[in-house]
């Protein structure tokens, strides 16, 4: 099919191919049209709407492509907006959470509320603070990374560098089942070794959970950076005559860092919001407790349960604000994976 062009040098309708604006008035057209038909249907519903605006964005993509463009090209068309569509429905439920989270968490977050436990705030009664949460997660978390990453990356050195054989597949097994085990299984775990022992929840026991939930991912994440690394860098080191070890101490880690940084970062933000495990063995405490080898100790995703649980207007507000907190912790971690990433990036020169 040939295509006219005009004097603008932009190609017409009656030439067969179709102008930029033509999705968006599809979309507008499918969304009007989805409007209308839940209202005469009498569906309340606005994901019900979505979904038909999505089925009548894609036809009538399709409709239209192939009347003018032809039915290759409307094909194609047809694939581009189900990328649209898929992208919409991952973006929306994302958008629509933080947007919930922000707008009912800014009702207590401020200064006091950052600064100050539960104390003797009863869980019905207005006040009260995060603080002890804050600090209990905090030494939860980085003790747990203090466990689980130095031994992830030593067993993902392991299978890349030197595993061969039964024990490597034997590891390598053990490694992917690991990373589906529900976090209640690890926190049964260590429970069940505490009452071996006779011991009372503190916040370190709940670090060894997450230590166990933290392994896998970090494995995972360095093995694949670790694949990363050129094989003609370990062997010029090599052919030196630099032993493995300082090979990889030297050559392999160092290309690696900025990958293997980023994939610890994202196991600290996947651990940061587990529940389970921490409401085993630390128990949750009002008060503030700064040493995580005794006694009972509080954490956010815990505070957060059992806020929403007491079933208080006050605790509702806390329990979002602790929402709030939560996520931009975990943002946080997020941000820095991408920065560490961009900073230990290999620099390519001109």
């Amino acid at each position: 099919m040939s295509t006219a062009v005009n004097g603008n040098g932009v190609s017409n309708l009656r030439a067969g191919s179709l102008p930029t604006w033509t999705p968006w008035a599809v979309a507008a057209a499918s969304v009007a049209t989805a409007v209308a038909i839940g209202l005469g249907a009498g569906l309340h519903s606005r994901i019900q709407w979505g979904l038909i605006a999505a089925l009548l964005f894609i036809l009538g993509t399709y409709v239209v492509a192939a009347r003018v463009e032809g039915r290759r090209q409307a094909k194609d068309r047809i694939a581009t907006s189900l990328v649209w569509v898929a992208f919409l429905l991952a973006v929306i439920p994302l958008v629509s959470l933080v947007w919930v989270t922000v707008s009912r968490g800014v009702k207590v977050l401020d200064p006091y509320f950052l600064s100050h436990s539960m104390g003797v705030v009863a869980d019905s009664e207005p006040g009260g603070g995060i603080y002890h949460a804050i600090l209990g997660s905090l030494e939860q978390v980085g003790l747990a990374t203090l466990i689980g990453a130095p031994i992830g990356v030593l067993t993902a050195i392991y299978l890349v560098e030197y595993g061969r054989g039964r024990l490597a597949q034997a590891v390598t097994f053990f490694v992917d089942v690991m990373t589906g085990i529900p976090s209640i299984v690890a926190g049964l775990f260590i429970l069940s070794i505490m009452l071996i022992f006779q011991m009372q929840p503190f916040g370190f026991a709940g670090s060894l959970a997450l230590a166990i939930l933290m392994m896998p991912v970090v494995v995972r994440s360095t093995e694949e950076m670790l694949k990363l690394v050129p094989n003609e860098l370990r062997e010029a080191s090599l052919a030196l005559g630099v032993p493995k070890w300082r090979t990889i101490l030297k050559v392999v880690l160092p290309t690696s860092l900025g990958g293997i940084a980023t994939g610890v970062m994202l196991a600290v933000a996947r651990i940061a919001g587990e529940t389970a495990p921490v409401l085993l063995l630390v128990f949750g405490n009002s008060f503030i407790n700064a040493n995580p080898f005794e006694g009972a100790q509080a954490s956010l995703p815990l505070y957060i349960y059992q806020q929403y649980a007491a079933g208080a207007d006050p605790a509702y507000d806390r329990a979002w604000a602790a929402s709030l907190t939560l996520i931009a912790f975990v943002m946080i971690l997020n941000l820095a994976a991408r920065g560490v990433a961009r900073w230990k990036a290999p620099k390519t020169g001109r």
